[in-house]
């Protein structure tokens, strides 16, 4: 038995400060977008690399304040990055935590938790 790879949903309130966040600070790309109609809410795809987010502003298709963790190989590169951009809503820290990694959390506009790490490998 085998699991393809997992694709949260985050639940989003404001177009405009989600593409801000997601794309332009975070760097992801738009790869599409759907609404019903016009004036309807937008659920869009974003990535950058392997990592794929589902943003959702349908009512019920995630919770706000979710938590998750997406791993990385070059933190310290992607944090100088993000720092550079000057974000006035976000000036993210690594920390090293208890268990071995190194973790940068980072919330979005609308309260869920995006933990950047160089997990460790078992």
């Amino acid at each position: 038995m085998s699991f393809g790879k997992t694709t949260p949903i985050l639940r989003i309130f404001d177009e405009a400060k989600a593409l801000e966040f997601y794309v332009d600070f975070l760097g992801f790309k738009i790869d599409w977008q759907h609404r019903f109609e016009a004036n309807f809410p937008l659920y869009v795809q974003v990535s950058r690399g392997e990592c794929v987010l589902h943003l959702s502003e349908h009512h019920g298709d995630a919770t706000p304040g979710s938590a998750l963790r997406i791993e990385t190989d070059e933190l310290e590169a992607f944090q100088q990055q993000l720092l550079a951009k000057d974000y006035k809503f976000s000036h993210p820290q690594i920390q090293a935590m208890p268990w071995g990694s190194q973790d940068m959390t980072i919330a979005d506009p609308f309260g869920n938790r995006l933990v950047f790490t160089n997990a460790i490998s078992v």
